[in-house]
């Protein structure tokens, strides 16, 4: 696949979304400033800290190029990049990008001594390759207020934890962290 991903490098895991990406069979890149956007075909957004993260795109003067680049290009969001892609927050402190319909509450799963991993069923898969993929949570985002023109592709408790709505896919837990590349696998195929 003759792709270039880039990958939000302010904080977080964005190595590990690199490394999957690459096993995908995709280039991939950090991104910490505006021009980097350039030559993307996608975006990842990993965890971290959201309200470090919508500061520090104020800061870097990223957060307007990234509202644009997501209006043309596909985006994944993970925990913090969930969070980041959401239209509301239930924080004053996170200005989100706006980029898909839905409330994000902040560690709706509880704070980071209440980590944990979960098998989920991913919606997007059939027959024998439906096996579950343990996702990892940690301070992880809930949503609410999530318009119907979102699908929901995985749920854990009977709530949303996977959305994905016109190439965006926004996630509650950390695909990253396990050696699991389906959920980056979909998401590049699904998009290119």
């Amino acid at each position: 696949m003759n792709k270039m991903v880039g990958v939000l490098a302010m904080q977080g895991a964005y190595q590990k979304h690199i490394d999957m990406l690459q096993a995908c069979g995709v280039e991939a890149k950090m991104v910490r400033y505006a021009r980097e956007l350039d030559n993307c075909d996608g975006l990842v957004i990993p965890g971290g800290e959201s309200t470090t993260i919508s500061l520090l795109l104020q800061k870097s003067a990223l957060y307007e190029p990234l509202k644009a680049f997501a209006q043309s290009h596909p985006v994944m969001g993970a925990c913090a990049g969930m969070i980041m892609m959401a239209e509301e927050v239930d924080d004053a402190r996170v200005i989100p990008l706006g980029i898909m319909p839905f409330r994000a509450l902040r560690n709706h799963y509880g704070r980071q001594v209440h980590s944990f991993a979960a098998d989920i069923t991913l919606n997007f898969q059939t027959g024998s390759t439906g096996q579950p993929f343990s996702a990892v949570f940690i301070r992880a985002p809930g949503v609410e207020k999530l318009s119907q023109d979102v699908n929901v592709l995985a749920e854990y408790k009977g709530e949303p934890v996977m959305l994905e709505k016109g190439g965006h896919l926004a996630l509650s837990f950390h695909p990253e962290l396990t050696d699991d590349n389906r959920v980056h696998a979909w998401w590049l195929q699904h998009v290119f």
